[in-house]
């Protein structure tokens, strides 16, 4: 089993589990992770929006403010785990929430959805948290090295690879024919990666491969891929610790195979989700209005021209399990899911086999 080291932080397992908006993926999972021996993982998109600060105006002050609550709470629960947060790109008051993060006591920064070029410019001060980039591609690798080399004199602490075959979400690739291109396959991908950070840099920089690792058998073929780290997203999703409501929960445990299908997002790139009536009907051109509530994204096709919907209020009528308006998104692998599990179980059935 390999080690997993994310700057000064290492923790007992080379286990992430995956950030998840709105709210999936919370203080109550990440802590739990966390205490169990993974990266237990904050998704910082939407925290606000079920927050007592959050007045229907002041969304970007309280995301902050929800932010740093959220870590503090997972703190509690794991005084000596390693605890990260997931923060896109993509959104607007990024840089706000990336010193929240860091003020909060993150341990690792994951940051994708976008190249972060500039995140150790924002994140100088706090030499102690961990830089970890997603990326689907050498090219991505190599465009991200090259700049903080330049411009800040490092590098990163780590990589998330996904690849988009299998993930979850959005699945960082530009067009649908990429999510299923052997191009951006992990076969492919991983040891591309590898030759270049060993081979060409000649520097130890872990990668933590994502997408489609479900049980212990996908894991120990990313590591023989080259990874020394898996990131998992969607078996936490219905995790007995999990935050996201029970009805959320029940309706992930009911997803099947041929109800799992690939969109255009508003954000304008691929994600894979459920098969949800709101979706049936976006996919049928049948757009129905979600009022934009936070101007929370950079690129966003409904704000621009109300082109699609409001991505973030979709998501949060997932969070609240309601089947009929939400946007679930999803691994290919979710029909495996038939029971909630803890956080205990899923670590045993990794690890102690």
């Amino acid at each position: 089993m390999p080690e997993l080291r994310l700057g000064k932080h290492k923790p007992r397992f080379p286990l992430v589990q995956g950030g998840m908006g709105v709210r999936i993926s919370g203080p109550k999972l990440a802590g739990v992770v966390a205490k169990a021996g993974g990266v237990g993982t904050i998704a910082t998109v939407g925290l606000a929006v079920t927050s007592p600060d959050y007045n229907g105006r002041n969304y970007f002050e309280a995301n902050k403010k929800e932010i740093i609550k959220c870590l503090q709470q997972a703190r509690k629960e794991a005084p000596e785990g390693v605890i990260a947060v997931n923060i896109m790109v993509a959104l607007t008051d990024y840089e706000d929430q990336v010193r929240a993060s860091c003020e909060g006591g993150a341990d690792v920064i994951i940051s994708g959805a976008g190249l972060p070029l500039n995140l150790p410019g924002i994140t100088k001060d706090f030499p102690d948290v961990a830089l970890v980039p997603i990326v689907s591609s050498l090219k991505a690798v190599r465009i991200i090295v090259k700049r903080w080399e330049k411009q800040y004199g490092r590098l990163p602490d780590g990589f998330v690879v996904e690849t988009p075959l299998y993930a979850g979400g959005h699945l960082g690739v530009t067009k649908e024919d990429q999510v299923f291109s052997p191009e951006f396959s992990p076969e492919r991908v991983l040891p591309e990666i590898k030759a270049y950070l060993e081979d060409e840099l000649k520097v130890d920089i872990p990668i933590i491969a994502a997408g489609g690792v479900w049980d212990r058998r996908d894991m120990l073929r990313m590591f023989e891929l080259g990874a020394s780290g898996v990131q998992m997203g969607t078996r936490f999703t219905v995790a007995v610790e999990g935050d996201a409501s029970e009805e959320y929960k029940d309706i992930i445990l009911r997803a099947k195979d041929n109800e799992v299908v690939i969109i255009k997002s508003p954000v304008g790139i691929p994600g894979r989700v459920l098969l949800s009536p709101f979706i049936e009907r976006y996919l049928k051109g049948d757009v129905e209005s979600k009022p934009c509530f936070a101007n929370c994204l950079h690129h966003c096709s409904y704000r621009n021209g109300e082109k699609t919907f409001c991505i973030a209020q979709a998501l949060v009528d997932a969070f609240f399990g309601r089947w009929e308006e939400g946007l679930f998104f999803c691994g290919s692998n979710v029909s495996k899911l038939t029971r909630k599990e803890s956080v205990a179980e899923i670590f045993k059935d990794l690890f102690e086999n």
